[in-house]
């Protein structure tokens, strides 16, 4: 990248920098330590909770703010930026934005619609840890760590297609805005991924002199096209088990043939090729 500019990572968890069977990231190590050593930010934008991505992070070394839960909120890790950023609360070693009610007002919901939709849908909460296991393929302690959530409800719908839609409609219909994601409908506030990749890129240009952002996002299933449509390149990943999610941007985006962190490696190297030819950390 030129003086003058700042680049920038954003990257879905489950699916693209992480296997979609086994989790692993192994594939992308090479790309991530790459990325590390040019000084450029890979910032996870994930369905995960808080204490998910903590200890993602801390296997690949990663120092960098994150976003959680669908966008429902930015955590900062504490002086990463010269200044706390407007709106963000100081919370333990972060500063934090919000942009979503809490667990329990989903959770509420969801019991209230019990009796029109009994045996028609599972949630985290509910299932307890063993469920959640069983519905993800998580150890137990993983499992765990995906039911500490603070701001949003994920569903695993049982029903039909038909009765889904009017699922979906009760759920709008009382302040939800469900997401449905490569594996479960995600119930939230008015927030989405999108959204939280804005907010931290203007964050970005305003505490850098207002330098010019090159930024990529990277994802594989609907709950991601938020953000690929908002940032300057959208890196789509190959899923083996859904097809590409629709874009309706017509430029900037590459498509993977590797799936999970294969494709992650491969995409994000031809993004960096395209985007500075020639660089000394190529």
């Amino acid at each position: 990248m030129s003086a003058g500019t700042r680049a920038l990572v954003f990257t879905d968890l489950d699916g693209s920098l992480l296997d979609h069977h086994s989790y692993s990231v192994d594939a992308a190590l090479p790309m991530l330590e790459r990325l590390e050593r040019a000084a450029i930010p890979v910032i996870a934008v994930s369905s995960k909770t808080r204490v998910e991505i903590e200890c993602i992070r801390a296997a690949i070394g990663n120092r960098h703010p994150f976003v959680v839960e669908n966008g429902a909120a930015i955590y900062i890790p504490r002086a990463y930026f010269a200044s706390l950023p407007e709106g963000a609360l100081e919370r333990g070693e972060y500063w934090v934005l919000e942009f979503s009610p809490g667990r329990q007002r989903w959770l509420r919901m969801l019991q209230s619609l019990e009796p029109d939709f009994a045996g028609e849908f599972e949630y985290f909460q509910r299932a307890g840890v063993a469920g959640i296991a069983a519905m993800t393929g998580l150890s137990a302690a993983e499992a765990a760590l995906a039911n500490q959530r603070e701001f949003s409800e994920p569903v695993s719908w049982l029903g039909s297609e038909e009765r889904k839609a009017q699922f979906v409609a009760a759920l709008q219909s009382r302040g939800a805005q469900p997401l449905q994601g490569g594996r479960f409908l995600t119930l939230a506030g008015d927030c989405d991924k999108g959204r939280a990749l804005a907010r931290l890129r203007a964050i970005y240009a305003g505490q850098s002199d207002h330098v010019a952002i090159h930024d990529i996002a990277i994802g594989d299933s609907n709950n991601d096209t938020a953000m690929l449509e908002a940032a300057e390149t959208a890196l789509v990943i190959r899923s083996p088990v859904h097809d590409y999610p629709p874009l309706q941007r017509e430029g900037g985006v590459i498509y993977s043939d590797g799936c999970g962190p294969l494709g992650w490696a491969e995409g994000v190297g031809q993004w960096l090729a395209e985007s500075a030819p020639g660089a000394s950390w190529q």
